[in-house]
């Protein structure tokens, strides 16, 4: 037992000889992924993040309107503001060293602790500053305070001498200037001048208060890059402005983004946010906390999606849209461009580098603040409001598509999934020269059965007029059992997860009765197909039957005719002055003879099929016909009942010889 815990082994020996205790900046240089998350890249740009904070700081609590970040051409960062400058008082505490030593050398120290210096501040720790002079080699400090100017330089974070007063100047403010340890980042480190412009940038934009200078040495700048040499950024619009430059024309749902900013009761802060939903979806969200970057998320984020999701789901109650009931937060907020800034009293992070907000009362501030706006933005426009509610009930009716596809592919996945029990299938296994039915009724499937060649023919009726997926919402079509069974039977999947190799038939041949029921089924089914399963139609695997309207009989002659027009066409010919001819008038399918049905519409060597086409949507010549297409499909057969009034009205004066 005396080994375990060291005791007089030999190799185990564990003594207080072997305790160390690391004092001062020690622990930083030891272990900086601790203090910075570690000595990669992301880890070096964070340093500079670290002090322009501290100035940002200085702005935010309204004592600086400057700050300048300059990258020099020997890799050394400069950050200036015109802040009030930090402390140089000695403190008796530390063996009257300046305030200013003291905090470049100790860790958790600061004067943004007790939230009488800074009401908001992204340092909190009290260790940023003294981080980064631990992990440079060479790091100057300059304050101007009181119309004197202080300069101390440090290496490694210890002192190269003390702090020096360097007579009267006419400014005042912190200046620093530090370059990163290669020890630590390694000789091939370097800064990035588009990291740091971004990040300037980013930083201009959280406070419409400060002006950023930003300067670089033109030899930093490689070929390609479009980081100016000099800027200055400064942005009156605050996050409004950030995101009209990230729309830069695009196109999107609403005419106008949400955007605003509102203050937290009893002072607790403040909280601004834009927002934007672009058509192609091409998102992002970005939040921040007292301006620092929180790419993590956090409390504050969900305070937003809470807030959006909420509000959407009220207003669509209140006018009447019972489908707004299954959005979720998630819907609203996936592929929409985001913006989010809060400012807090002693906000609480996930680890050093703040790339988490964890302050629990953060989402309650964010959600009550912004969704009182929202719904004042949605009611303020009735217009507006009803293209993003119907986007956003697009993207859940795809959310609850995608899940149900998922549902049933774990299915697959445990064992053999069964056929529909209505489906008459062909005996062939492979898919080539095979052929499936879709025929509406038990009846035309019974005569469709009997006229079909087994080995190579399937049938599956369908009762009655199948759902209008063009206007459905997801929960309705995984509902609903008849295109469950036409889904189960193609076996392809749908929409993204559809597998041309996986379609168990080269035909899908859609054979209605020849009348406007028949007419309309056969719409609702290539609606279908159009929506859940383009490529089916890409592939020409959609035909359309075209089974007879009428018998026509004269003695032993007997013949059919497909429509008015054709029947009209023989009797003017095959059977002109030849005596009486018995003209019968097929109600459906299912009264045509098991025989005659073979003859005319079944058998390839006699049956005539239209190929549905659809224009393909990657041949460049065709996606012009290909949007039309698609316009015309939702026009027709989509949401809006008004839109096809107005169809309807602008062609009723081309209708000839109806069918009523």
């Amino acid at each position: 037992m005396s080994d375990l815990f060291g005791g007089s082994g030999k190799k185990g020996e564990y003594s207080a000889k072997d305790i160390e205790v690391l004092e001062g900046l020690e622990p930083v240089r030891r272990r900086p992924g601790m203090y910075i998350g570690g000595t990669d890249e992301r880890a070096l740009h964070h340093l500079v993040a670290e002090i322009l904070d501290n100035s940002m700081d200085e702005a935010v609590a309204g004592h600086a309107s400057r700050i300048e970040l300059e990258l020099g051409a020997d890799g050394y960062v400069t950050v200036r503001d015109n802040g009030r400058g930090i402390p140089i008082d000695p403190m008796a505490k530390y063996g009257n060293k300046p305030a200013v030593e003291v905090l470049l050398t100790t860790l958790h120290s600061g004067g943004k602790f007790s939230g009488k210096v800074y009401d908001t501040s992204g340092g909190l720790h009290g260790v940023g500053m003294s981080v980064v002079n631990a992990l440079s080699d060479d790091f100057t400090v300059e304050v101007a305070r009181d119309k004197e100017l202080y300069v101390q330089s440090y290496s490694k974070g210890k002192p190269k001498g003390k702090l020096k007063n360097q007579g009267g100047v006419n400014r005042r403010g912190t200046t620093i200037r530090f370059h990163p340890d290669s020890e630590i980042f390694g000789k091939q480190a370097h800064f990035r001048p588009n990291r740091l412009y971004r990040m300037c940038r980013s930083k201009a934009y959280l406070f419409r208060g400060v002006e950023i200078r930003w300067s670089c040495d033109p030899s930093l700048i490689q070929a390609g890059d479009d980081t100016p040499v000099q800027d200055t950024l400064h942005f009156p619009g605050g996050l409004s402005d950030f995101l009209a430059a990230n729309i830069n024309g695009k196109q999107t749902v609403t005419s106008t983004p949400f955007d605003g900013q509102a203050e937290f009761p009893e002072k607790q802060g403040r909280v601004e946010w834009a927002i934007a939903w672009p058509v192609d979806d091409e998102g992002f969200l970005n939040s921040y906390c007292n301006t620092v970057p929180t790419p993590e998320g956090g409390t504050h984020e969900a305070g937003l999606r809470s807030a959006l999701g909420r509000s959407l789901r009220a207003y669509g109650e209140l006018v009447g849209n019972r489908k707004a009931a299954q959005i979720t937060a998630e819907d609203i907020t996936g592929g929409a461009m985001m913006l989010l800034s809060v400012f807090i009293r002693e906000p609480q992070f996930q680890g050093q580098t703040k790339e988490k907000l964890a302050t629990a009362e953060a989402a309650r501030l964010v959600e009550s603040s912004i969704k009182d706006h929202f719904d004042h933005w949605l009611s303020g426009d009735p217009g507006r409001a009803k293209d993003l509610l119907e986007r956003v009930i697009e993207k859940a009716d795809e959310r609850l598509r995608k899940k149900q596809d998922k549902e049933l592919s774990r299915k697959t996945a445990t064992r053999k999934l069964r056929l529909p029990g209505k489906l008459a299938d062909c005996s062939k296994t492979g898919q080539e020269g095979t052929e499936l039915f879709l025929v509406e009724g038990d009846s035309a499937g019974g005569s469709a059965k009997s006229a079909r060649n087994r080995e190579t023919q399937a049938v599956l009726p369908l009762r009655g007029k199948i759902l209008n997926v063009a206007s459905a919402s997801a929960d309705k079509l995984g509902g609903n059992q008849e295109l469950i069974d036409l889904i189960q039977a193609l076996g392809c999947g749908t929409r993204d997860k559809y597998d041309e190799e996986r379609l168990r038939y080269e035909k899908i041949i859609i054979m209605t009765d020849a009348d406007v029921d028949g007419a309309h089924i056969a719409s609702l089914l290539m609606t279908f197909f159009f929506r859940e399963m383009p490529g089916l139609i890409e592939g020409g695997h959609l035909y359309l039957a075209q089974p007879p309207l009428y018998s026509l009989t004269q003695g032993p002659k007997k013949t059919y005719a497909r429509d008015d027009a054709h029947k009209e066409e023989l009797l003017k010919g095959e059977f002109s002055g030849r005596g009486k001819v018995e003209i019968s008038r097929f109600k459906g399918l299912g009264e045509i003879p098991a025989a005659d049905l073979k003859k005319t519409t079944m058998d390839p060597a006699h049956r005539v099929l239209l190929r549905v086409r659809m224009p393909h949507r990657y041949v460049e010549e065709e996606r012009q016909e290909a949007r039309e297409t698609s316009e015309l499909v939702e026009r027709l057969m989509g949401r809006k009942p008004e839109l096809r009034f107005q169809f309807i009205q602008e062609n009723a004066q081309f209708a000839r010889d109806l069918d009523v």
